[in-house]
C-alpha cells in the first residue's frame, strides 16, 4: 500500500520557514559598528542641544514673575498659571489666534496642493533640459529674503505698481492690494506660494522619482490613460510623503511666520496682520514682559504638539506610517 504525503502550499512552493527574530546587539557592539555615523551626526546634535533642547528649560519663565536683571530664573518667584489667565482674557491674543488659524486653514486648502501640482507638471515633461530649467526657475525665489519678496510684490501690486499703472492707462481705477486688509490673506498666501512652492515641489519630485517606471508601462499596456495612471499609480506612490508633510504642517499651524507679517503690519494694520509670532514680539519681547511672552510661546508649543499627535494618530488609522510608528 502506498501512502500519499500532502504538503502544505508553502512547503510545495519551497518557502523556507520563518526565521526567529535576531537578538538585539549590545550597545557597545553597535557603537563600534556605527561610530562613523555618530561622528557625522555629532555637530548637528550639538546644535540641536545648544539652540533647542537646553533653551527649552527656560519655559519655566512662563510660571514666574520673571525679573531678568534682579532675580533671573533662579531668583524670580513662582506665580503659577497667572500669565496664562491673563493671556486667555487678552482680546489681542484672541485676535492673533483667530488670524493665525484662519491663515493656516486658508493656506492648507489653497497653498498646500500647489507644490504637488507643480511637481506633477514638471515630472510629466519629456525634455530633461526643459525640466531642469523649470526647476531652477521655480526654486530660485526660495532663496530670496522676505524683504525682497515684499518689495517685488509692492512694485507689482502696490498703489503705484505695474498693475495699477496698467489699469489707469486703460481708463480704469487703480488698485492697491498691498494696503487692503480685506484681501491681506490672499496677498500673504500668494507671496508664500511664489516664494516657497518650488522648495515643496522638489520634495515631491524626489518621491515621484522613487516610483517604479514599470508600473506606468504595465498600466499603459493594459489600456490605462494618463488620468487613470495618475490616480492609481502616481498619487498612491507619493501619498506617504503627502501625509507626512500634512502632519508637519498641522503641527506648525500656529507658526505662519514672523518677518512676512512684521514687514506688512504698518501697511494693513494689526487687525488683519496680527498673528501669533507678532503678538509674542509686541506683547512680550518689545515691552519687556518676557514671562508673558514665554506663556504665549509655551501655549503655541503645546498646541503644536497636540496637533502633531492627533494628525499622526489619524494617519495610523488610514494605514500610513506618519511621523513615527510604534512598530
Amino acid at each position: 500500500m502506498s501512502t500519499t504525503t500532502i504538503e502544505s502550499p508553502a512547503a510545495a512552493a519551497g518557502d523556507a520557514p520563518p526565521r526567529a527574530p535576531q537578538p538585539k546587539a549590545h550597545w557597545l557592539t553597535r557603537l563600534r559598528r556605527d561610530w562613523p555615523l555618530l561622528l557625522m551626526a555629532a555637530p548637528m546634535m550639538l546644535l540641536v542641544w545648544g539652540f533647542w533642547w537646553i533653551p527649552t528649560l527656560g519655559n519655566v519663565v512662563a510660571f514666574q514673575d520673571y525679573k531678568p536683571y534682579t532675580g533671573g530664573i533662579l531668583g524670580s518667584r513662582l506665580v503659577g498659571f497667572t500669565h496664562f489667565q491673563l493671556l486667555f482674557s487678552d482680546p489681542e491674543f484672541t485676535r492673533a489666534l483667530v488670524n493665525t488659524l484662519s491663515i493656516t486653514a486658508f493656506q492648507l486648502v489653497f497653498y498646500f496642493p500647489v507644490p504637488i501640482a507643480l511637481a506633477l507638471l514638471m515630472h510629466s515633461l519629456v525634455s530633461e533640459r526643459l525640466r531642469s530649467m523649470l526647476q531652477s526657475i521655480v526654486y530660485l525665489p526660495y532663496f530670496f529674503s522676505w524683504v525682497l519678496v515684499i518689495a517685488i510684490f509692492q512694485q507689482m501690486l502696490g498703489g503705484a505698481g505695474l498693475l495699477s499703472q496698467t489699469l489707469r492707462g486703460a481708463g480704469f481705477e487703480g488698485v492697491d492690494w498691498m494696503t487692503n486688509p480685506d484681501t491681506f490673506i490672499l496677498l500673504v498666501t500668494s507671496q508664500a506660494i511664489w516664494k516657497e512652492a518650488g522648495f515643496g515641489a522638489i520634495i515631491f519630485l524626489a518621491a515621484l522619482a522613487a516610483i517604479d517606471p514599470n508600473l506606468y508601462e504595465a498600466a499603459a499596456v493594459d489600456g490605462a490613460g494618463r488620468w487613470r495612471r495618475l490616480w492609481h499609480i502616481t498619487l498612491p506612490g507619493i501619498r506617504p510623503v503627502i501625509v507626512l508633510l500634512l502632519i508637519l504642517r498641522l503641527g506648525d499651524a500656529l507658526n505662519v511666520g514672523f518677518e512676512q507679517f512684521f514687514l506688512q503690519r504698518s501697511a494693513v494694520g494689526s487687525q488683519a496682520s496680527e498673528v501669533f509670532d507678532t503678538f509674542v514680539y509686541y506683547s512680550g519681547i518689545r515691552t519687556g514682559d518676557f514671562d508673558y511672552g514665554a506663556a504665549a510661546g509655551l501655549f503655541k508649543g503645546v498646541v503644536g504638539l497636540v496637533l502633531i499627535l492627533a494628525a499622526n494618530k489619524a494617519a495610523h488609522l488610514l494605514g500610513e506610517r506618519g511621523v513615527y510608528s510604534k512598530s
